[in-house]
């Protein structure tokens, strides 16, 4: 499912216009990843918890050489499902 087809299945759920949707779905994703950004954790209960997570130093390999390379230390964004999702997925 793509972003449109999202829109219309919320849309559609919701019975809302699919411009009102789009502009709720796109406030959502850019208030998720300001805050995830900024450090802070969005904990949605049921359904997951969005953050950003330290990933340390480490070692690598050039694929292309086979030569040992280090590669920095970053902070990546995160998502954890929540158990009432990962119930429903199974």
């Amino acid at each position: 499912m793509n972003k449109t087809e999202l829109i219309s299945a919320m849309a559609e759920k919701a019975n809302i216009s699919k411009k009102d949707t789009e502009a709720v779905l796109n406030a959502f994703i850019d208030t998720v990843q300001n805050a995830v950004k900024d450090g802070d954790k969005i904990a949605l209960v049921g359904f997951g918890t969005f953050e950003a997570r330290e990933r340390a130093e480490r070692t690598g390999k050039n694929p292309r050489t086979g030569e040992a390379i280090k590669i920095a230390a970053c902070k990546v964004p995160a998502f954890k499902a929540g158990k009432s999702f990962k119930d429903l997925v199974k």
